[in-house]
């Protein structure tokens, strides 16, 4: 059976779980392994189908944690999980040790905000793996990723960064059945760049691929509000994720499963409709 075989005919629900110190949003506040399983299994029950679990922050100018750190945070949490429940988890990481470490250990799935391009290894890790692999568009690493990103046409490029990573992962073994894009809003992105990616999401789909979206409290829905305060993003955020699906996401990447769920359900409905 095929990962989306698992699943009934709709738009899914990728819950996150940062184990870690120092995410922009939730840094720290599922830190601890017990903390993090008990939010896992709580995002679970509010009726997230996959649950994102990453150990290292990736926000704007983050510095890069090591493998070993980044293992340490991670591999407890995701044998945690896997005792207690049967959900889909995905890896947040760009490497290949740890993806190969936290499949064993129990994931079903890579997320790879780097598109395949920051650990050349990786390709063949999710190969070898079998398992679903999501090719995220960024410029450039966190570290200088927001410094002056420029684009002139942001949809056409973000088409070519696919389509060439798309013949590396084949290249590299991933069924094309496993393969799953994210054009990655915030990575490298100016505020109409993000506008304009929710606006032509659609377009994307035209390369046959799932596409999933993160646009969770990011911080291009603070500067629309005119706040710094995440907690002015919780709206923007639940409008985003409307817009997304109406225009084709099939996979959302929320903090907040339970709201997600709601708007999920009532733009499923009249789509359906």
């Amino acid at each position: 059976m095929g990962w989306r075989q698992r699943f009934e005919d709709r738009p899914l629900i990728m819950g996150i779980l940062n184990v870690t110190p120092d995410s922009f949003y939730d840094g720290g506040k599922y830190y601890p392994q017990d903390v993090a399983l008990t939010h896992a299994l709580r995002l679970a029950d509010e009726g997230a189908d996959i649950i994102d679990v990453g150990g290292e922050s990736t926000r704007p100018y983050s510095d890069v944690t090591s493998a070993e750190e980044e293992l340490r945070r991670i591999i407890p949490v995701i044998k945690a999980i896997r005792e207690r429940s049967s959900v889909f988890l995905s890896v947040d990481t760009y490497k290949a040790p740890v993806a190969r470490e936290a499949v064993s250990a129990g994931a079903d799935m890579i997320n790879d905000v780097s598109g395949l391009t920051f650990d050349p290894e990786i390709g063949t890790a999710a190969a070898q793996s079998g398992v679903p692999v999501v090719i995220m568009h960024t410029k450039g690493k966190p570290k200088e990723m927001q410094v002056s990103p420029r684009y002139d046409d942001v949809i056409r490029e973000i088409k070519e960064f696919f389509a060439d990573r798309i013949s590396f992962a084949r290249q590299c073994g991933v069924d094309d059945q496993n393969i799953i894009l994210d054009p990655g809003i915030g990575f490298g992105k100016r505020l109409q760049d993000n506008l304009m990616i929710i606006k032509e999401l659609h377009r994307f789909k035209e390369l046959g691929y799932p596409v999933l979206i993160g646009t969770s409290m990011k911080s291009f829905i603070g500067k629309l509000e005119e706040s710094p305060d995440l907690d002015e993003r919780a709206e923007g955020t639940l409008a985003s994720l409307a817009l997304s699906l109406w225009n084709g996401a099939d996979i959302v990447r929320v903090h907040d499963v339970k709201k997600a769920r709601k708007v999920l359900r009532l733009v499923h409905a009249v789509m359906k409709a």
